[in-house]
């Protein structure tokens, strides 16, 4: 029985995640850390306000603010706990921050851009199709409630291309009238992000050659689309020491 807690246990996904974990026969739900919504009850437990409510979980699953993520993993990993972190806005920079405080472990932590199995398909797809294309564009679109942009996802998938793909070869660099409009570069890759109401996670990555695009899409419309991903991180965090980035390894990608 793996005994499992979650910080961000009042958020949207926080709740869903207390709800599967708790219908698991191999998993035990033991608490949910969030301050912002203490004494609340999701899935049987009682929310606490006080991180210290997590001690003995051997998982901590961690959907919070980007804000607050890297404190937070300081205290699981203090507690002697795995890190599965689905909380976005991790960017080379921030992964590598974690990997030098979390050390090699264990516990270990596991950091997943995108939880959903197709998802990561399509980032594994982009990335192989990457080196055949003179040049390649992500577009990233998610509901008007989430706190950054880019997304994980897109990050993720911008820097695997960039890498399988270094030059991005383009007949002009256009000079943008309206700053902002070519998007953001990432490993030299343009990300485009769009918030709106009706959408959830989608994301299209655009592959571009002399006569021929080839466009690989993505779309989650319901967050149960996560859990699987979410359950199997949780089951296999154990066995793979240190900071890992992503379902890849998991899933044998």
């Amino acid at each position: 029985m793996i005994r499992v807690g979650v910080a961000g246990a009042g958020g949207r996904m926080g709740r869903l995640v207390c709800e599967t974990v708790a219908g698991q026969d191999d998993m035990e739900l033991v608490g949910g850390y969030d301050p912002f919504h203490a004494g609340e009850d999701v899935a049987g437990v009682e929310i606490g306000g006080d991180p210290t409510c997590l001690e003995g979980s051997e998982v901590v699953i961690e959907f919070t603010n980007p804000d607050v993520v890297e404190d937070n993993l300081g205290r699981w990993r203090s507690h002697g706990s795995h890190a599965v972190v689905g909380t976005s806005g991790f960017d080379a920079a921030r992964i590598a921050s974690v990997a030098d405080g979390w050390g090699s472990g264990p516990p270990n932590c596991l950091i997943v851009p995108n939880f959903s199995i197709g998802a990561v398909l399509m980032m594994r797809f982009a990335e192989l199709a990457a080196p055949h294309f003179s040049a390649a564009e992500v577009i990233e679109l998610h509901h008007d409630r989430k706190a950054d942009a880019p997304s994980g996802t897109s990050l993720a998938t911008a820097e695997r291309i960039g890498a399988a793909r270094p030059e991005q070869s383009r007949a002009v660099e256009p000079r943008e009238s309206v700053p902002g409009s070519r998007g953001g570069k990432v490993s030299g890759v343009p990300v485009h992000s769009v918030r709106l109401a009706g959408l959830l996670a989608h994301q299209e990555v655009i592959l571009g050659s002399a006569g021929e695009v080839l466009t690989i899409r993505h779309d989650s419309t319901d967050r149960v689309s996560f859990m699987p991903g979410v359950l199997l991180a949780v089951r296999r965090v154990g066995e793979f020491p240190g900071v890992t980035v992503g379902l890849d390894r998991l899933l044998d990608l």
